[in-house]
């Protein structure tokens, strides 16, 4: 198995313009691949307005910023993105069918060396690896928003992810300045299998009067050291997204433990997501 040295990004949304801004910046060519232009032009706004907040903090020089955007090159055309890649990092929105219908096209075109990884959340990765025909060469690769920042790599083995593999992710992981943090295909996780009934459980506070959203908060942050309440939290998330992952638990395990609060369905429904619109359990 061959070393890392080209990277495809798919998505440049929140999560896959920040991931592709993390390989570049520790060395790697990527190509990121989206489906219009415009979305292109907007991820690579963002990785140039978070690297020259980087300069302007004197974390890197101008030079360092220089050198990270060239090492980015946009492609709209998915399969020649792929096409001679050591890895390709999957950060689409969490849809099975469209991960699924990306990962068939992509196992298509990327060499037969090139390692499949996914940014997802919560999707069973074995249930995604099951649409490749390459399963041993396919792993998760969860990464914490915002991705800059965040140290945190959940690396998620499926059933069939070979042992290489995962070392392969581990190291590369290393390489980022991150920290992999291995853990078996379940649903949610370890992060959302802790986090998300922590979230839901928050909001049934709100939802049955026992406290405002700024009084839970409050108690988890002062009480509990938490550097942000678990409601600014769901905010900062997307509500929406809250509820898809709280779904998926409920789904996987069939436990009422991960009931999605009726509040955070109705809050959905709505269209109150949080930082995204404008509005969820705070305005912005």
């Amino acid at each position: 198995m061959s070393d890392i040295k080209k990277v495809a990004v798919i998505g440049g949304g929140t999560m896959g313009n920040g991931i592709a801004h993390v390989f570049a910046m520790s060395g790697f060519d990527v190509n990121l691949a989206e489906t219009k232009q415009e979305f292109a032009d907007r991820a690579i706004a963002t990785i140039d307005k978070n690297l020259s907040r980087m300069v302007s903090k004197e974390k890197i020089s101008e030079e360092d910023k220089k050198a990270t955007l060239g090492r980015i090159s946009v492609h709209l055309d998915l399969k020649k993105a792929v096409s001679e890649v050591d890895l390709v990092v999957e950060a689409v929105p969490e849809n099975f069918e469209l991960k699924k219908k990306i990962f068939s096209e992509i196992d298509e075109a990327a060499p037969e060396h090139t390692i499949l990884a996914s940014n997802t959340s919560s999707i069973s990765i074995t249930k995604l690896a099951a649409v490749t025909k390459r399963p041993e060469s396919f792993i998760g690769m969860h990464f914490f928003n915002p991705v800059p920042v965040m140290k945190l790599v959940e690396v998620i083995n499926g059933l069939e992810t070979s042992e290489d593999v995962t070392k392969k992710i581990i190291e590369l992981s290393d390489k980022l300045g991150k920290v992999a943090v291995p853990a078996n295909d379940s649903p949610g996780f370890v992060s959302n299998r802790v986090l998300m009934p922590m979230i839901n459980e928050a909001i049934f506070c709100v939802y049955e009067g026992v406290a405002t959203p700024e009084n839970v908060d409050e108690v988890m942050k002062l009480g509990m050291a938490h550097p942000m309440g678990p409601l600014r939290l769901a905010d900062f998330i997307g509500l929406d997204v809250c509820l898809d992952i709280l779904r998926v638990l409920y789904d996987g395990f069939k436990d009422p433990k991960y009931r999605p609060c009726p509040l955070l369905i109705k809050m959905v429904d709505a269209g109150k997501l949080g930082n995204k619109t404008g509005v969820g359990f705070y305005e912005y």
